[in-house]
């Protein structure tokens, strides 16, 4: 997952979804194994996003678990 790396869910790689997630709402997001693994903004409602293209973007990124380690160099 791409989502580790500071890039934003894409629909393909989507596997589940809340119900009746608004438009601009914060949400988590959890690997499989119901890790979290970081939050973002939801781009579409729920509604929405059964209709998106595979690469359309779900979530946009704001901040994961593998965010230090890119900026360690900067917090030291």
């Amino acid at each position: 997952m791409t989502f580790l790396y500071g890039n934003n869910v894409v629909k393909a790689g989507l596997a589940r979804i809340t119900e009746s997630t608004p438009q601009y709402a914060g949400v988590v997001v959890y690997s499989m194994n119901d890790i979290p693994l970081g939050f973002g903004v939801a781009a579409h409602s729920t509604d929405h996003c059964k209709d998106l293209d595979p690469m359309g973007n779900v979530v946009l990124h704001q901040a994961d678990i593998g965010e230090y380690l890119r900026v360690e160099d900067d917090i030291i």
